[in-house]
């Protein structure tokens, strides 16, 4: 099964450096039934959009978190793809994440299919919506429209042998 596991470029390095993601449990997003149900009419390949959607709104919230404890953070969303086995997934029930996943088990580097992340041009947008998060959460419409900003940027789609490239630039 294909999930999709937030990240930030930190985490990317640390779990290049310890061969995998984990310890257990992880939280991912995947195309869950509750995801099916709710996008009668999409494909797969839709649905799995959907999942890394959801999973790039989780990073920019990991660098939200990483800012507020003083860690420094590149300001580019992350989304680590794995394909991990469908025993080790429990999908989410609650209904405003219905692509949430939690894994039983770590996933170990060689199960990595793929990394996005965003291109340097994101950067300012991502910025602004870190800065605008606290007050999006708070309900501000304007806040909240430049949160909805960073996902106007697609991630792009890395192989796993170009990560150590990745984590050089």
């Amino acid at each position: 099964m294909r999930v999709y596991l937030p990240c930030t470029l930190p985490a990317l390095a640390a779990a290049v450096e310890a061969g995998g993601l984990g310890p257990a449990p992880l939280i991912g997003y995947a195309v869950t039934p509750a995801l099916v149900e709710w996008y009668a009419s999409g494909n797969t390949e839709e649905l799995e959009y959907v999942a890394l959607t959801e999973a790039a709104r989780a990073s920019l919230r990991l660098l939200a978190a990483a800012r507020a404890e003083g860690v420094p953070a590149v300001s580019r969303r992350v989304v680590i793809a794995a394909e991990v086995p469908e025993q080790s997934v429990t999908a989410n029930v609650d209904l405003e994440e219905r692509a949430r996943v939690r894994l039983t088990e770590a996933i170990r580097l060689v199960k990595v299919a793929a990394v996005h992340i965003d291109d340097e041009y994101a950067v300012p947008d991502i910025e602004a919506a870190l800065a605008a998060l606290p007050a999006a959460d708070d309900g501000d419409d304007d806040a909240r429209f430049t949160v909805d900003g960073a996902e106007a940027h697609e991630l792009m789609w890395y192989a796993t042998q170009e990560i150590p490239d990745l984590l050089r630039a």
